[in-house]
């Protein structure tokens, strides 16, 4: 594992432990030399753990779509920054760069980005680990909605375990290095047909 995809909140959100908790997994990514492969924006979560990592002297690369260029306010200071055309090819360009992706707290971009790429580890195009940073429980009724999917049978239980999760960021990464995919998706059996 060389590169981590971050999802996270355009905005430091409510309290101010989120943001502590972006620049320790950003000092983690860089200690373990994993390159941040995240959105190129300079505000909010995103801007934080990107100066995080560089600080550190890791190395940081930044996708973003060129009409979020003012209003995210791309950052400058970045090892790399790749600039797209729309939110499809930021995720695109995401997906192919990244080893696995964690999704710390943040809005329905962030939830996007993450189901997105959890769908496709569950239809198998990629094998890569997807894992929620549940910084102060904000993830506690995903994961439980989650759980209520594989119960009533929405998702397969294999699949359930997908969905990486750790409150700490040292504790997301050790899983990430144990992960070990689940079979691919099969939606017709014997049985069934």
């Amino acid at each position: 594992m060389k590169s981590i995809a971050v999802f996270c909140g355009s905005s430091d959100g409510a309290l101010p432990v989120y943001k502590e908790y972006a620049v320790q997994l950003g000092k983690e990514l860089a200690a373990r030399n994993l390159t941040l492969i995240y959105g190129g924006a300079t505000v909010g979560l995103m801007g934080a753990i990107a100066d995080s990592v560089m600080q550190a002297g890791g190395r940081v690369i930044g996708v973003l779509p060129h009409f979020l260029k003012q209003r995210e306010i791309e950052h400058k200071q970045l090892t790399e920054l790749i600039m797209v055309d729309s939110m499809h090819e930021r995720k695109l360009k995401m997906s192919e760069l990244a080893d696995g992706f964690i999704a710390m707290p943040g809005g329905p971009g962030t939830m996007e980005e993450y189901f997105e790429i959890f769908t496709w580890a569950q239809l198998g195009l990629h094998q890569k680990p997807c894992g929620l940073l549940n910084v102060n429980h904000y993830y506690d009724p995903l994961i439980a909605l989650f759980g209520n999917m594989a119960k009533d049978k929405f998702m397969q239980e294999k699949h359930h375990s997908i969905m990486l999760n750790d409150t700490t960021p040292e504790g997301i990464l050790r899983q990430f290095a144990d992960y070990t995919p689940p079979p691919v998706k099969q939606y017709l059996t014997e049985e069934r047909t």
